[in-house]
């Protein structure tokens, strides 16, 4: 139809005349509501977000003479990096004639790699690009990878966070025990309601008794 026609259409059932397809011939239209189909396509533009798992690749930078506490630093860092879900992308920069010892390098490396031990994976071996030496690693798929703080070991770090793990634990079954006992003393304050309810029962009983023994006493009628 023509396009004044359409657009009177739209109007009249309060809708907008939206162009869906404008490289056809002729151009397809739709009479829609385009401030609810914005709303409804930014929704499911946000969900697709939330469904993707964002993976990034951080860069962690290294020398061939960086010493043992220094790599000590770069491989909590790592392991961060890995306990987030992200990779790793390690580097060596070489400078002036030391590119020509290329295994200085790959020897740096080998050292944060036996440093993570099996929580990391390589995916991409020591190769060389330049006068940068690169490895990736990534978590290894379904292990926990405990995060040393500073001056801890790895298998320092993983033992405290069993002992809080385990405290955790404890201090729910505890919460558990104390609602049990509050069950007890309900259950016992049912069972001195039941006793008290007995004894109102036997009050009644002897009262009757008492009125009956009162009528069965009394004189007859003259």
């Amino acid at each position: 139809m023509q396009t004044h026609i359409a657009q009177r259409i739209a109007e009249e059932k309060g809708l907008d005349l939206v162009e869906v397809n404008p490289k056809s011939s002729p151009p397809v239209c739709k009479i829609i509501d385009y401030g609810r189909f914005k709303y409804e396509e930014s929704r499911r533009k946000r969900a697709s977000k939330k469904k993707q798992s964002v993976v990034q690749v951080k860069e962690v930078k290294l020398r061939p003479k960086t010493d043992s506490h220094d790599v000590e630093v770069k491989v909590r860092s790592i392991l961060r990096f890995l306990a987030d879900g992200n990779k790793a992308k390690l580097v060596i920069q070489f400078r002036g004639r030391e590119v020509v010892h290329p295994e200085t390098g790959r020897a740096v490396l080998l050292k944060v790699l036996t440093e993570l031990g099996e929580y990391a994976v390589v995916e991409q071996m020591p190769q060389m690009e330049g006068r940068r030496m690169n490895m990736l690693v990534a978590p290894k798929p379904g292990m926990h990878i405990p995060v040393p703080r500073k001056g801890e070991s790895l298998e320092s770090a993983l033992e405290r966070e069993e002992e809080e793990m385990a405290a955790e634990a404890a201090a729910g079954g505890a919460a558990d025990d104390d609602d049990f006992v509050e069950d007890d003393d309900m259950g016992e304050d049912e069972e001195l309601g039941e006793d008290e309810d007995e004894d109102e029962d036997e009050d009644e009983d002897a009262g009757a008794t008492k009125d009956a023994g009162s009528e069965a006493s009394a004189p007859p009628p003259s």
